[in-house]
């Protein structure tokens, strides 16, 4: 009877078991998730003080961007936004040839206009300017009034504000979403400083050169130079006693 007993535990434990491994094997497994994307890196942080102290020499700009606070501007623009900013920089020459108009009678707002005026407020690269000049007059960083045009001419990038033409001479810095483009001169904008632009001064004529034509003979010369003159009054007066002499002796024999 023990022997029965045993028999059916065995048995129903069996049971159980195999129960509960028919049941593992037939739940569906678990979901398998995509993997988590991995974020996408952030771009570098452009210093522009520092891209600025390096190149150049703008020594001269950097120099108004910091005690203007126009930097922080422009840094803010650079890697806080999606737009970017190109910036046209001046070297040190172009403000020191620059005398007419002065910048020294600039008061604080517009000497801080117009350093905003030497940026755009998104970034192009060179390629870029192409299509930007068949748009008309672009906005600057300093607002609706302050605008710039541009021409590209077989890839020369030129740049008109009425008072100032200029070109792009070189490209300092250009990897989105900061573009740095040096200009030959210092970008005077309409909105401050008039449309009364004073006239271009005239060239200097070139020096004349006579062809071999029209230059005196040496016999020419030497008639009317003043040495030649003396000498042939010299002559006149040497013969002057011979000739009475003769009229004396003329005379006689009459």
């Amino acid at each position: 009877m023990a022997k029965i007993q045993f028999s059916i535990f065995i048995a129903a434990a069996f049971l159980v078991f195999s129960a509960s491994t028919n049941a593992k094997t037939v739940s569906p497994p678990a979901p398998m998730l995509p993997p988590t994307p991995a974020p996408a890196p952030a771009p570098d942080h452009v210093n522009l003080t520092e891209l600025l102290s390096v190149a150049g020499p703008f020594h001269t700009f950097l120099d108004y961007l910091l005690s203007s606070g126009v930097i922080e501007t422009f840094q803010n623009q650079a890697n806080n936004t999606e737009e970017g900013v190109t910036i046209f920089v001046p070297k040190d020459d172009a403000f020191k040839a620059q005398k007419n108009p002065p910048l020294s009678n600039l008061t604080k707002d517009q000497l801080k206009q117009l350093l905003l005026f030497h940026a755009l407020p998104h970034y192009y690269s060179l390629s870029e300017f192409k299509n930007l000049s068949q748009s008309g007059p672009v906005n600057t960083f300093a607002g609706g009034q302050y605008t710039l045009k541009f021409t590209d001419v077989s890839g020369t990038v030129r740049i008109d504000s009425l008072w100032t033409r200029t070109k792009v001479s070189s490209s300092v810095f250009s990897t989105d979403p900061v573009a740095v483009y040096q200009v030959n001169r210092v970008l005077l904008p309409e909105a401050i400083f008039g449309t009364d632009v004073p006239p271009m001064p005239a060239p200097a004529p070139a020096p004349v050169v006579s062809s071999p034509s029209d230059s005196p003979s040496a016999d020419e010369a030497n008639a009317s130079s003043p040495k030649s003159s003396h000498k042939n009054s010299a002559q006149t007066l040497a013969l002057a006693p011979v000739a009475m002499v003769v009229s004396g002796l003329v005379a006689l024999f009459l």
